[in-house]
């Protein structure tokens, strides 16, 4: 079982940086393939970034340039990394994490509120 814990949210201007983390128990956290996933009112859920065990890195074209994933084994956490937000960006986020990378994702954080004002 892990558990996944969501943190750094929270109320910024458009143009402004947010990183988020996401802390994971277990002592095989280095296996995982992370994700990060966004809802927005009214909207369904949407994959934001992922990054395998191995360091191979997925994007949405939606933040492509702007967001970077990154994790830290050592610590059991992953990072996102958002970068001139915009008010399209405001959403709840999610980490996520799964065993195997073609898999369904099996472990889902309580979720952290980003909202981009303008």
């Amino acid at each position: 079982q892990v558990q996944l814990v969501e943190s750094g949210g929270g109320l910024v201007q458009i143009r402004e940086s947010l990183r988020l983390s996401c802390a994971a128990s277990g002592r095989t956290f280095s296996r995982y393939f992370m994700g990060w996933f966004r809802q927005a009112p009214g909207k369904e859920r949407e994959f934001v970034a992922a990054m395998s065990g191995s360091g191979g890195l997925y994007y949405a074209d939606s933040v492509k340039g702007r967001f970077t994933i990154s994790r830290d084994n050592a610590k059991n956490t992953v990072y996102l990394q958002m970068n001139s937000l915009k008010p399209e960006d405001t959403a709840v986020y999610y980490c996520a994490a799964k065993r195997q990378i073609n898999g369904p994702y099996d472990y889902w954080g309580q979720g952290t509120q980003v909202t981009v004002s303008s």
